[in-house]
C-alpha cells in the first residue's frame, strides 16, 4: 500500500509543531507560575492535549512507521516515551500482543480494559465481582487508574518481558527523575510537581478514554478465537471515531483506528489519507463525540446478544436463567 510509507519531511513537521508546541506551553508556563500558579493552569491543560499528541508519536514510533529508519524510530520513541511516562521497548511489546488479539474474547488481558462476559460475570466469585465493579467505575477508569498507570505502574516490568524491556522501564524512569531534577531546579520543585501532575493527568485521562472508546463502543464485534479473523477484528473490533478537527489534531488521527488496526505500518498523518482513499471504509461504523458517550454505560459483553451492556443487564439474565432452570425441574 502506498500508504504505508512515512514522508520524511512530514514526521519531521510533526515533531517540529508537537515537541515545539510543547516547549513553549512549558516556557509560558514558567513566566506565568512567577505571577501565580493558577495562571500556568491553562496553559497545563492544553499541554496536556500536546502530550497525547506526543503519545501518537511515540505510538508510531513502536510499529516502526513514524519514521523509514529502526535507529530513528527507537531514538525517537525513547524521548517521546521518557516525555509520556512510558518506557519504549516494554510498551512496545505488550501492544504487539494486544494488536495480535484485539477483539478474540479467549485472548483477553493484556494491553486492554478488563472486559468480562455475562456469564463469566455471574460465575465470578463476590470478591471478583466486587473487583471488577470499582476497575469499571467511570471515575476510577478515567480519573484515577489514568495517573496511577503512567506515574506508578508504568515503572514496573512485567515478570513475562524480556531482559532487554525490562531495562527499558528502569532506563526511562532514570530518565524522567532526571528530567524532573532539572526542571525542578528551574521551576522550583513544588511548582514543577503540580504543574507536571496537572499535564500528566489530562493526558492520561483523555489517552485511556481514546483507547476505552477505540475497543468498547456500540456495534463492536469480538469473536471467539475459533471464529475470530484479523481483517473482521480490525475494522468491526476499532472504531472510526470521527472527532472535531481540533481534537483530530490533538489525537493524532488515532481516530481512524479502523486503521491502524488493519496496518499498524501507516503513520498517524496518512490514516485519514488512507480512510478517503477506498469506498469500503465508508462502511464502518462511524462513532461520534456525541455516540461515544454511550459507552460509559457499557460494562460486560453479553455473548448470547453479542453486544456490550451494563450491570442492569443482569437482571435480565438472571431472569432468563431462572425461567430455564424452572422449565428443567418441571420436565
Amino acid at each position: 500500500m502506498p500508504f504505508h510509507r512515512s514522508v520524511f519531511l512530514r514526521s519531521l513537521w510533526q515533531l517540529t509543531n508537537t515537541l515545539g508546541g510543547y516547549a513553549l506551553l512549558w516556557t509560558l508556563m514558567y513566566f506565568t507560575s512567577q505571577i501565580s500558579l493558577w495562571l500556568t493552569v491553562p496553559f497545563a491543560v492544553l499541554a496536556g492535549g500536546f502530550l497525547v499528541r506526543i503519545f501518537i508519536i511515540f505510538h508510531d514510533c513502536t510499529h516502526n512507521s513514524f519514521f523509514r529508519s529502526g535507529r530513528a524510530n527507537e531514538w525517537w520513541g525513547f524521548l517521546t516515551g521518557v516525555l509520556c511516562f512510558t518506557p519504549y521497548h516494554h510498551w512496545k511489546w505488550e501492544h504487539t500482543i494486544h494488536h495480535a488479539h484485539s477483539g478474540d474474547l479467549d485472548h483477553r488481558g493484556f494491553g486492554d480494559v478488563w472486559t468480562l462476559t455475562v456469564d463469566e460475570y455471574l460465575k465470578a466469585s463476590a470478591f471478583t465481582r466486587f473487583r471488577y465493579r470499582i476497575n469499571r467505575n467511570p471515575i476510577i477508569l478515567f480519573i484515577i487508574a489514568p495517573i496511577v498507570l503512567f506515574l506508578f505502574l508504568q515503572r514496573v516490568p512485567s515478570a513475562k518481558a524480556s531482559t532487554r524491556a525490562k531495562c527499558s522501564v528502569h532506563l526511562t524512569t532514570l530518565a524522567i527523575l532526571g528530567l524532573g531534577l532539572v526542571l525542578s531546579s528551574i521551576f522550583g520543585f513544588g511548582s514543577y510537581l503540580v504543574m507536571q501532575l496537572l499535564v500528566l493527568f489530562v493526558a492520561a485521562s483523555a489517552g485511556v478514554w481514546l483507547f476505552y472508546v477505540q475497543h468498547q463502543f456500540e456495534g463492536v464485534a469480538w469473536e471467539r478465537h475459533e471464529n475470530w479473523d484479523f481483517a473482521e477484528a480490525a475494522l468491526r473490533g476499532s472504531s472510526f471515531y470521527r472527532l472535531p478537527k481540533i481534537l483530530q489534531w490533538f489525537s493524532g488521527n488515532i481516530g481512524f483506528h479502523h486503521l491502524h488496526h488493519l496496518s499498524p505500518q501507516i503513520p498517524n498523518y496518512r490514516l485519514e489519507d488512507c480512510h478517503e482513499s477506498h469506498p469500503m471504509f465508508n462502511t464502518v461504523a462511524e462513532v461520534t463525540l456525541r455516540s461515544s458517550l454511550k459507552s460509559f454505560q457499557f460494562r460486560l459483553w453479553d455473548e448470547q446478544d453479542r453486544q456490550l451492556v451494563g450491570f442492569g443487564h443482569l437482571k435480565i439474565r438472571k431472569m432468563q436463567l431462572q425461567s430455564i432452570l424452572e422449565k428443567n425441574l418441571v420436565l
